[in-house]
């Protein structure tokens, strides 16, 4: 072999190399699943156009997200502000919309300030189980083995209760308060996200680009939190949206029953609860703060499942 033929062959070796890393790469582009584009774009113009009651659903929670934001400079009355000595217990009028409770307080005004204390402790509470369980999930799914096992069977002790029974019984033991209402939610809320994301790890990381990556060298991390993860994050946005809904209904629950939220506060559940004693003379004091509620609620899980619809399409309904 000539000096030619040995330069010749020395030069030919890292470009086969970067030949064979360009190879490699691209098959580990055409291995990650790309994401339809269009079809989304498309499924989320039938959640917003075709179908009215989605479209409702997203106008209420913009509505009740502006109130939370802004209702204090449309409110009309400091919610605060007791007058009881002409002003107990009116009926709606134009000076009151919805009327006055017990102490001459303005029931629109409370509604406006409690839907932002209501939103508030949802997001607490579900930002907090959103990454707390997503953390667990993850890392259970991932790993597996014992790991897996022991993050697991924690997370069945606190499935083993009902929801809401479980949350009662902490913040009864914490104390009433409203910050004791988020603990406690949160507790309940958290292992529900490390089931859901522990399964769609389990079923993302057998796929091929998955095993691409693995054969590559990439490092357990940089797999799950930058090329798993958000191939599973759909299914966490639907369940979040979800469960808004729920957790505003379980804080106004708890509240109602005198665990939550406390006099004076303008919370919908406190509302409710004081606004008992006086149904029969007053309809309005429970009905408004009822309404706004139900509304927030309903609102929400129409989002949630329209959601569902146009983001994962497979578990859409028939």
């Amino acid at each position: 072999m000539t000096a030619d033929h040995l330069a010749a062959g020395q030069s030919d070796v890292p470009g086969d190399a970067n030949l064979a890393d360009l190879r490699t790469g691209a098959a580990l582009a055409h291995a990650v699943p790309q994401p339809a584009t269009n079809q989304l774009r498309r499924n989320l113009r039938r959640f917003l156009v075709g179908n009215r009651l989605n479209l409702a659903g997203v106008i209420i929670v913009l509505l009740f997200l502006l109130l939370s934001l802004f209702g204090e400079l449309i409110s009309p009355h400091d919610p605060f502000q007791q007058d009881i000595t002409g002003a107990k217990l009116l009926a709606p009028s134009w000076n009151h919309p919805m009327g006055t409770d017990e102490l001459g307080r303005d029931i629109f005004s409370r509604v406006l300030t409690g839907t932002r204390v209501s939103l508030q402790v949802a997001a607490v509470v579900l930002g907090f189980a959103v990454v707390f369980g997503t953390c667990v999930g993850a890392i259970a799914g991932y790993l597996g083995g014992w790991v897996d096992e022991v993050l697991m069977r924690i997370t069945d002790m606190f499935l083993a209760f009902p929801a809401l029974i479980l949350a009662i019984a902490i913040a009864a033991s914490l104390g009433r308060d409203l910050r004791n209402t988020m603990i406690a939610l949160s507790t309940v809320f958290w292992p529900w996200y490390a089931r859901l994301v522990r399964a769609q790890v389990l079923s993302i990381r057998e796929r091929d680009f998955v095993v691409a990556g693995q054969s590559l060298g990439l490092s357990g991390p940089r797999l799950l939190f930058r090329h798993i993860l958000p191939n599973a994050i759909s299914v966490v946005i639907i369940q979040l949206t979800l469960d808004v809904g729920y957790a505003i209904l379980s804080t106004s629950s708890l509240s109602f029953i005198g665990l939550g939220a406390q006099p004076p506060s303008p919370e919908w559940g406190t509302m409710m609860s004081t606004a008992r004693n006086y149904f029969r003379d007053a309809w309005w004091y429970t009905t408004f703060p009822g309404v706004a509620l139900t509304l927030t609620v309903f609102a929400f899980n129409v989002l949630g499942d329209g959601l569902q619809d146009a983001l994962d399409p497979r578990s859409g309904h028939q």
